[in-house]
């Protein structure tokens, strides 16, 4: 394990090795372990599947791929040093020495619910300064309604493609994120991930919500692992703001309905069968939700855009399903 790369950050030159032995079937693959591998490329903000294919197929050299990743990553120091500390550190998890963020009610509510709310994750100036470095980058004035439909090379849909500032990298780093995520896995040493932004703007005439619906983000191959997401609010966001939604309680359930579905999940209607629960919440709060809920976004029927940063933290060994159902 050595940081022999521009980039700095740990395993990458493995990694590269590791994939140019797989291209020559006489070589000898030297074997990186996927949670390396996971790590990096969430670390940098590359996506798995982009990235194997660049590097099983256009990948020349080495310093190509360091190019490649500044290109069509996101390259923070902060995360990659979080990263590199995770490693040196990887066999001491000391979780008796957790701080505990959430109380008992909260602890039933997320057990519950499987969804919780953190409020005051972050101070509210933090807040109004992401939005501004937000509304910037796209061209927007929270002013100027018109403003929040120009088209820009950084939307796709209500996301938006920054990943990399500053601001972004406090909020990512709060500790009372960090703390909280810490506390639902029962694990200290965990690895951060480089995530984008979001604009929801409301509904006119002319401009109708493009999604996402009610959706999961892992595969629905069981057993479904333990894992959590998260997405911090911006903005004051009301209910008829195009806030965040969830079916409640789909954790406690989801196995058992998979088993009786016979329609393909993922196309199903879920609002005919479930009552989602939209999240009302102010600028700094932060919602948690267990992967197995069907969540999403919602029209925004407000006069305000809804603003919020996706932040998530994992154990570098979270267990994946291959398989993707």
């Amino acid at each position: 394990m050595r940081t022999e790369n521009n980039i700095g950050i740990k395993y990458l030159k493995e990694i590269w090795n590791y994939y140019q032995h797989l291209k020559n079937p006489n070589s000898p693959v030297e074997k990186v372990a996927w949670k390396y591998i996971n790590g990096v490329f969430n670390t940098l903000g590359i996506g798995i599947e982009p990235t194997v294919n660049y590097l099983m197929s256009t990948s020349e050299s080495f310093n190509d791929f360091e190019t490649w990743i500044k290109h069509n990553g996101s390259v923070s120091q902060n995360a990659i040093s979080h990263f590199n500390a995770i490693i040196d550190n990887e066999s001491i998890e000391d979780v008796d020495a957790l701080e505990k963020v959430f109380n008992e009610q909260e602890l039933e509510h997320w057990n519950h619910e499987g969804y919780v709310v953190l409020k005051n994750a972050i101070p509210k100036e933090d807040c109004q300064e992401a939005v501004e470095f937000i509304c910037n980058k796209i061209g927007a004035s929270l002013n100027n309604t018109a403003s929040w439909y120009t088209l820009h090379p950084l939307k796709q849909g209500i996301m938006i493609q920054l990943f990399n500032a500053e601001i972004l990298d406090k909020n990512r780093f709060s500790k009372k994120i960090r703390l909280a995520f810490e506390q639902l896995w029962n694990k200290k040493n965990l690895i951060v991930s480089t995530d984008r932004v979001s604009f929801n703007p409301p509904e006119t005439d002319f401009y109708q919500f493009q999604g996402p619906n009610l959706h999961w983000d892992v595969s629905l191959k069981q057993p479904i692992p333990f894992g959590i997401q998260g997405l911090l609010y911006l903005t004051d966001t009301e209910i008829d703001q195009g806030a965040f939604t969830v079916i409640p309680g789909f954790h406690n359930t989801i196995e058992q309905w998979l088993k009786t579905e016979k329609s393909n999940p993922r196309e199903l209607n879920l609002l005919e069968f479930f009552d989602e629960k939209p999240i009302s919440a102010k600028a700094g709060d932060f919602i948690f939700w267990n992967q197995c809920l069907p969540h999403g976004s919602r029209p925004n029927y407000s006069t305000s855009p809804r603003i919020v940063q996706y932040i998530n933290y994992q154990p570098i060994d979270i267990e994946y399903q291959t398989e993707w159902i």
